[in-house]
């Protein structure tokens, strides 16, 4: 089966000023996504604009495939424009996901704004078995609430600003999470936190800053990383991250090819 694919639009739902859901229904056999993974949507029919768009998969129904997205620019505003019955060009699924936890790890999913796309599809699959820290600058920010918290083993939502949940960004409830019993044995805190297994995703310094902590405390993981790609399969070289060899010298890696996850200790930030 090809990667490259049409797609019909069954509907595009608005969820907020910024935000929509994207409902399309492939038109021919497609491979099956893994959670992690991204698509590159053809926002246009025409040659304006000439580039895909990179989307994180967000999850499959059983009429296709979704993806959440955010108006960022004249891209993703033509994408807000497409109507049922529409047909467009897709290629993906498109680079690694996210490895299964090992053992009897519990994960800890960390995802910021619109970071959820990513991790969303990791959380059905994890099956009540994750925690889950989502959080944004206010509510408007967080998005399919509803359906996570049914699918979380625990949901702890936190806004810059107060306006839901814990007030703070992620990167703080998280850290208070992991330092909230401070009377345990430093044995057993070990064990805790090595029982752990983190996935991110959200915008750099959340990602770097949620890195330090797990580097930190000695607590594994991987990160779903973000950049300007215009090709989606390696060959242009323009998503290219710092990342460390095994013989710990610097080197490149793509995003598109390589990633977009990684380990959390392989990022030189």
């Amino acid at each position: 089966m090809s990667r490259h694919f049409k797609a019909k639009i069954i509907n595009n739902l608005s969820l907020n000023g910024k935000n929509g859901l994207l409902s399309m229904e492939p038109l021919e056999p497609v491979i099956n996504p893994e959670p992690g993974q991204f698509y590159m949507i053809g926002v246009s029919n025409s040659h304006d604009p000439f580039l895909k768009r990179p989307f994180s998969f967000f999850r499959k129904t059983s009429e296709g495939i979704q993806f959440l997205y955010e108006v960022r620019g004249r891209g993703t505003m033509m994408m807000k424009g497409f109507r049922g019955g529409e047909v467009i060009n897709i290629l993906g699924p498109l680079g690694k996901g996210y490895p299964e936890p090992g053992g009897d790890k519990t994960p800890l999913l960390i995802a910021g704004g619109i970071g959820i796309a990513s991790v969303f599809s990791l959380v059905e699959a994890f099956a009540k078995r994750a925690y889950v820290f989502y959080g944004a600058r206010d509510k408007e920010g967080l998005l399919m609430l509803d359906e996570l918290e049914g699918l979380a083993g625990e949901l702890i939502i936190s806004t810059d600003d107060g306006s839901m949940g814990e007030k703070g960004t992620v990167v703080d409830v998280l850290n208070d999470f992991l330092t909230s019993d401070g009377s345990t044995e430093l044995a057993e805190v070990f064990s805790l936190l090595t029982s752990y297994l983190i996935y991110a995703c959200g915008p750099k310094p959340m990602l770097e800053a949620v890195s330090r902590i797990a580097l930190g405390r000695g607590i594994k993981g991987y990160i779903s990383a973000e950049e300007n790609m215009a090709c989606g399969v390696g060959a242009c070289l323009g998503c290219a991250i710092k990342v460390k060899s095994q013989t710990l010298a610097l080197c490149y890696k793509m995003v598109c090819k390589d990633g977009p996850v990684f380990p959390i200790e392989e990022i030189l930030w």
